[in-house]
This record gives structure tokens, sequence and C-alpha cells, in this order.
């Protein structure tokens, strides 16, 4: 149970900020001035810690797999919540990005536990 902190602490967060309007955000990260970078981030960790909980449970690849489609279930509930804050719509190019953010985590995650077997 206890590597599924780190995926609840990152879904906290990212309804903290979807609850946030545009221009909120763009005061708090002011670097991202398009907002689907900070999907792309966001659910790039969020994937990676989803396999990081299921890693020892799954084999890698089912582990990968479950860890995107978690995400993007994930990323589908905060479109729907977002309807819900002024100022906020959901966006499918918002989900997209969830999507994107969530294989490249998965990759990188893949190419990481390659290399460390190959130095073992």
């Amino acid at each position: 149970m206890k590597k599924w902190i780190p995926s609840i602490f990152v879904m906290i967060g990212i309804f903290y900020l979807s609850s946030r309007t545009g221009s909120e955000l763009n005061q708090m990260f002011p670097f991202f001035k398009d907002l689907n970078w900070g999907h792309l981030v966001a659910y790039f960790i969020l994937a990676m810690t989803f396999i990081y909980a299921l890693i020892g449970k799954f084999p890698l690849i089912k582990s990968m797999v479950v860890a995107v489609v978690l995400s993007v279930i994930y990323g589908l509930t905060d479109e729907w919540h977002q309807m819900y804050v002024p100022g906020r719509t959901p966006d499918i190019h918002d989900l997209v990005n969830d999507f994107i953010g969530a294989i490249v985590g998965v990759i990188v995650f893949y190419f990481w536990v390659r290399k460390k077997e190959s130095k073992e």
C-alpha cells in the first residue's frame, strides 16, 4: 500500500491545480506559458508513480499498460471535474496531452529499467 502514496499525492496535486483558473496557473507556473505542457508533465509523473506502485505485482509491460490506462482514467475524471470549476472547461486536447505524457513516462521508465538491468 505504501507504494501507492506517491500516486495519491500526484493525483491530489493534479486535482488542486485543475481547480485553479488559467490565469492563476499562469501566475503559479509562468514558465509553462501553454498549459498543455502542464498536462504532459503532470501525467508523465503520474504514470511513473503508477508503475512504481505496480512493478512488483505485474510484469513490466503489463505494469506499463495499466499505468497508462489508470492515467487516462484519472485524466477523464479530471476533465469531468473541470466542468464544475468556474473559468475551466473540459477539453479533449488536454486528455490527449495527458495520454502523451503518460506514454512518454512509461517509455522513459522502460528504458531506465532496461539500462539498470544491463548494468547488473
